[in-house]
């Protein structure tokens, strides 16, 4: 049986007209309030210069390294020699139980092959794995007491960039440049550097803006040696004749659309940027402007460095050019492709690390030495760890309970630990710190207030961190 319908269906102009009066009534006295019209969108500040929020923290900017697929916590900065002692035997009960996505009941527990040693005035441990990331531990504070909600690859990765395990939500990356706005005129705030051996399990929409406007959305550049195309002008055309052309093409668009079509306005200041990185940009992306001594230190030129360290290095020259929001992905395509060491954990992470050590280091030395470390965030780590069993003999399963990130630059203590998993990697029991707290302690390094950086959606004000994010004080 079909529902009744309740409203008359509009059958001329005139009906329409005399329906909707009330509504061209108060879109009239909201334009005359704000002193605004629809043809004012192009001299209108942005959604970010409106809000009540300033770059008021020690960090301007944010660098995420992100090791995709999960690293191991017990293989790089969370030592367990009970584990070796265990290893072949049934875990202990009284580490309690872990739900898994592969391990099988009758799993193992599994030694590590890695030797730890201290490192720096701070003496942390680092793994072998990390001989140049090591070198830099005393700029470093590692979370040894992470925990996420998922335990699959693509809810976790939701939950890590923005804070929810389902897609449609605002990552990290639009949040803090809905909080700060940008701070270039010729590149984008928001960029999104994959890994060229493919997509990860959760896509694009981890890294994207959900229901805020669209000019919050990340720039994806290209994984190659040119991440963005066309960049350089037409020899034929003047730059007068460039910039006349673009001139008249903007102002024809914006007559043609009001400034609550914020879809339209996000593809026009994308043509806008496009423009202005073919008159201001190129340098940035052309790294043979870098000293051999620089492309040495990221290890461009070398392999298996030579993707990584670009990448690492055109992050760096991004913020030092105003970009606020950095994802660098490490890993990529099926399953050993990323750090998702199933199969075995010794050639997963020794190959993943000989990628990516390097330029992690290169990139921590080469911020300091240019002042920039005070004012950029850096913050390393995955959607998961893995398990202290063993998974087809020689590898490991995710593991959500408890796990090691790591942040430096931006205001953050380095030289410090915080937190810790019990014997065997298990779980987080002292100090556990959630994606949420992560999320919080960006924000309130970059100046940002986790309660007032909301936005309304479906009647509710969303914000980055859901419920509550605590503050990590103790590497402030």
């Amino acid at each position: 049986m079909f529902a009744k319908v309740h409203h008359l269906p509009t059958r001329s102009r005139r009906q329409f007209v005399r329906n909707a009066f009330c509504g061209f009534g108060g879109l009239a006295l909201a334009a005359m309030e704000s002193g605004q019209g629809a043809s004012a969108y192009a001299q209108a500040p942005s959604l970010a210069d409106r809000i009540l929020h300033s770059s008021t923290g020690p960090a301007k900017a944010v660098i995420f390294l992100f090791m995709a697929g999960g690293p191991s916590h017990i293989e790089t900065f969370d030592p367990k020699p009970l584990l070796n002692k265990l290893s072949a035997q049934k875990r202990p009960a009284e580490f309690g139980e872990a739900k898994y996505q592969f391990i099988e009941t009758d799993a193992r527990v599994l030694g590590t092959q890695r030797k730890f040693a201290k490192y720096g005035q701070s003496g942390i441990d680092v793994s072998d794995l990390f001989p140049h990331t090591a070198k830099c531990i005393d700029d470093i504070a590692v979370l040894r007491s992470c925990y996420g909600d998922m335990v699959v690859h693509s809810a976790a990765q939701y939950e890590l960039f923005t804070g929810r395990v389902i897609p449609g939500f605002p990552s990290m990356g639009s949040w803090v440049l809905y909080g700060l706005g940008s701070d270039s005129q010729s590149l984008p705030s928001y960029v999104v550097m994959p890994d060229p051996k493919g997509a990860l399990e959760a896509g694009q929409p981890m890294y994207m803006h959900g229901f805020l406007p669209a000019g919050y959305q990340p720039t994806m550049f290209r994984p190659s040696q040119r991440p963005v195309l066309n960049l350089d002008p037409p020899a034929h055309v003047s730059p007068d004749q460039r910039a006349a052309t673009w001139q008249l093409i903007q102002q024809l668009n914006s007559a043609a659309t009001g400034p609550l079509d914020h879809e339209f306005h996000a593809r026009l200041d994308a043509y806008d940027l496009a423009f202005r990185m073919q008159s201001e940009a190129p340098a940035v992306f052309d790294l043979t402007r870098e000293t051999q001594e620089t492309l040495d230190l990221y290890g461009v030129g070398h392999e298996p460095t030579d993707d990584y360290g670009r990448r690492c290095l055109l992050a760096r020259k991004l913020v030092e050019d105003g970009v606020r929001f950095i994802c660098v992905v490490s890993g990529g395509g099926p399953g050993n492709m990323q750090w998702d060491a199933h199969g075995d954990i010794e050639e997963n992470h020794l190959r993943k690390a000989r990628e990516t050590d390097q330029p992690v280091a290169g990139l921590l030395t080469d911020l300091k030495r240019r002042g920039l470390l005070d004012s950029t965030l850096v913050l390393w780590g995955g959607e998961f760890g893995r398990s202290p069993e063993a998974q087809s003999g020689s590898g490991r399963d995710h593991h959500n309970l408890g796990f090691s990130m790591w942040m430096a630059g931006g205001g953050i203590q380095g030289g410090r630990i915080v937190g810790a998993t019990d014997d065997i990697g298990l779980r987080a029991i002292d100090k556990p710190y959630h994606f949420r707290d992560i999320h919080a302690t960006i924000l309130h390094q970059l100046g940002l207030d986790q309660h007032q950086l909301t936005y309304p959606h479906l009647g509710r004000e969303e914000r980055l961190t859901f419920l509550e994010g605590k503050v990590i004080q103790e590497i402030l």
